[in-house]
């Protein structure tokens, strides 16, 4: 048949369309495709996957551990065929298995064989094949590709493809196209670069192979270990599928997302953002450590996705459901610097600051004090930059003064949170402190009913030297509230939106991330270069489960999310009561979302049967060495599976070449083979120091 290669220039990206809006969550319409007995897409739920770390040839213990996930509520169980002895052995593993009275369909995870993937179709209910590794080349060769050659390219990858794709469609199998950021053909990256637009073409080119079989049994995945890089591949993904007429259904991952906090806000960054996008019908959350641990967060993802798409559903679909952000793009939203406190701006070019606010009454003030000092002290890069109090009454603006009095040589800003029982007259009357002041923020909710009060504090902030801090819900700001505070323009004026997110009668209700987006295009008309303010808080959590899932994954979806668009120069957690975990979590998001970088940047993939040292311990004992060095990214890799293109954000890697043997790498450059397993982390180091990357641990 004819194939022809990509033409240039295609539609505009930033005109593509990847979502319904992008201020509701409304879900992506998907075809239905079946894995044995688990129907995915459509409106089906989202589906949770894992994957065995055992040998697959060991097959006890890998029927073992599949039964432990299944056991857990994990949906589709992935396995490991690097080989055809590997993919022989799923024949087994599925008998026992099925002996067992587990139906839990199990997908074959297929490389650089295709021997092996024509075997595993035999026993499995789903092959998963990554484009970048399947009967392409990947030496990182620079060629320019005239339209002649890469149109051979394509006969060749056709016949090279077709034999498993006719194999799944008699055997009524499914299939996923799962490629990775880094392991793209050679053909791809010189056309495309190693790109999110590179990731999908090499998808969509398996996809129209398969088209011209007429096989449709296919989900696909973008996967990469920066959720921005993944949630740019998803979207691209979604918006060239619709402008090519297909529909097929999305598996969301991060992946090697490495372990522990960081991994956990990671994938919820990732993940999270696609799903309030609509986007997601089954879903992994790839973590270094043991597999069982991954379902309940990537289960608490996937209800807290269902319960704000079934909500939404129940909402008309707004007149407008696009802003000015490119989503494809990720450029941060223009606005101007303020001043929070003598050493602490926020806006412009500033990497977004962090406040926490204190759960204690500000008349418990030593307990605030000693929350702040041991905070302080017990961090390294991440400090509390901006204190949070509620202000309930004058009286509380009373001990006011001996909190700052106590603390303004510690903490860069102050935010006053007044209630509805403080007004301007209360303001007014107070005797603020003078003498080292330190910056202070007001932070009021305003109903659009009180826009003149509004600017009446805000013109009280300015005669005082202070920041105000409205928290508005967007149809106010478009209603009211904007055209009173325009011709006073946005200087020392932040908005925010975290009491009753999406509460207004025209906004998306309840959804929070929605509802920001709408107050910065909001804002557009009236104070366009005003900071925004993304505030964590109990009003504009999805699915409240338990405690750790609105402090952490709640907290990670939002802030994550709206960064990863370009929104955001401050954020707050007011979720969690204890200072030091709250200030963590912040800096832990902003590292994820790529916003502000504070400590070192693990890439760690979560183990399987390819596996060649015991990646839980290493990843440890790595951390423990080399955690202090910020800016520096570290990939941890069991084997090269992906190749060295996976690593693409690494500066350094640790690699497995052999058993007992690690290659180590700078960039994507293997520059020390086989090196023994014990001095593997030394030589790391002393590579680390050649480099001038390298700084004594305090």
């Amino acid at each position: 048949m004819q194939h022809r290669a990509p033409q240039f220039p295609m539609t505009a990206l930033s005109n593509l369309d990847y979502c319904t809006s992008r201020f509701q969550a409304k879900r992506r319409d998907s075809r239905v495709i079946h894995v044995g007995n688990v129907a995915i897409g459509g409106h089906q739920p989202i589906r949770i996957q894992s994957m065995t770390t055992t040998n697959t040839q060991d097959v006890d213990a890998t029927v073992a551990q599949t039964l432990a996930l299944a056991e857990a509520g994990c949906e589709i169980v992935r396995i490991t065929a690097p080989n055809k002895d590997a993919a022989r052995a799923l024949g087994e593993i599925s008998k026992k298995l099925r002996a067992a009275k587990c139906d839990v369909p199990l997908v074959a995870d297929i490389h650089f064989l295709p021997s092996a993937a024509m075997e595993a179709a035999l026993h499995v209910e789903k092959v998963r094949i990554n484009p970048g590794n399947y009967a392409d080349k990947k030496k990182f060769a620079v060629l320019e590709y005239t339209d002649a050659a890469y149109a051979e390219e394509l006969e060749r990858l056709h016949q090279a493809f077709s034999p498993i794709v006719l194999r799944c469609k008699e055997l009524g199998r499914a299939m996923r196209i799962g490629t990775n950021h880094g392991s793209l053909s050679d053909r791809l990256m010189n056309r495309y670069g190693d790109s999110p637009l590179g990731m999908v073409e090499s998808a969509l080119e398996f996809i129209r192979i398969a088209e011209s079989h007429n096989y449709h049994d296919i989900c696909l995945s973008m996967k990469a270990s920066n959720p921005k890089v993944m949630i740019e591949a998803y979207r691209l993904t979604a918006a060239r599928m619709a402008e090519e007429g297909m529909n097929y259904p999305l598996h969301l991952g991060v992946t090697e997302a490495g372990d522990g906090e960081d991994a956990r806000v990671k994938s919820a960054i990732g993940i999270g953002t696609l799903l309030n996008d609509g986007l997601g019908d089954t879903i992994r959350v790839s973590l270094t450590e043991d597999p069982i641990y991954e379902v309940p967060v990537a289960r608490d993802l996937a209800d807290k996705a269902m319960a704000l798409w079934n909500q939404q559903a129940e909402r008309p679909l707004l007149a407008e459901t696009k802003d000015s952000i490119n989503p494809f793009d990720f450029n941060r939203r223009t606005t101007r610097v303020i001043e929070l406190g003598p050493k602490c701006s926020i806006g412009g070019d500033v990497v977004p600051a962090v406040i926490i606010k204190t759960q204690h009454p500000i008349s418990a003030t030593s307990e605030i004090i000693q929350d702040v000092c041991r905070t302080q002290s017990s961090l390294k890069e991440s400090k509390l930059e901006g204190l949070q109090v509620e202000i309930n009454s004058s009286g509380d603006l009373a001990a006011f003064t001996g909190l700052h009095e106590a603390l303004h040589s510690v903490i860069q800003a102050f935010v006053l949170e007044l209630s509805d029982a403080v007004d301007l007259t209360d303001l007014e009357a107070f005797e603020w402190p003078e003498d080292g002041l330190a910056g202070i923020t007001l932070l009021q909710h305003i109903e659009k009913e009180d826009a003149y009060y509004a600017t009446n504090l805000l013109q009280f902030c300015r005669q005082k030297g202070f920041n105000f801090a409205i928290d508005c819900q967007a149809d106010a700001l478009r209603d009211e509230i904007g055209a009173q505070l325009a011709p006073m323009g946005s200087a020392n004026l932040i908005l925010t939106s975290g009491v009753s997110a999406g509460g207004g009668p025209s906004e998306s209700a309840n959804h929070p991330v929605g509802s920001y987006r709408s107050l910065a295009q909001a804002a557009q008309a009236f104070v366009p270069n005003a900071p925004i303010w993304i505030r964590n808080t109990l009003s504009n959590t999805l699915e409240p489960k338990d405690f750790y899932s609105n402090r952490l994954l709640e907290s990670s979806i939002l802030s994550g999310a709206l960064l990863c668009d370009g929104i955001g120069d401050v954020i707050s957690i007011e979720t969690e009561p204890l200072l030091e975990k709250a200030t963590t979590l912040a800096y832990n998001i902003l590292q994820g979302a790529r916003a502000r970088i504070t400590k070192t940047e693990f890439v760690a993939c979560p183990s399987c049967g390819r596996t060649l040292f015991d990646l839980q311990s290493v990843t440890q004992t790595i951390r423990s060495r080399t955690d202090h060095l910020k800016g520096v990214t570290i990939a941890i890799m069991g084997c090269i599976v992906n190749g060295p293109g996976e690593m693409a954000d690494a500066d350094f890697g640790y690699v497995g070449g052999a058993p007992a043997k690690i290659n180590l790498y700078v960039g994507k450059q293997c520059v020390k083979y086989n090196v023994p397993a014990e001095q593997a982390l030394d030589r790391l180091i002393d590579l680390i120091k050649e480099h001038g990357k390298w700084v004594e641990p305090s």
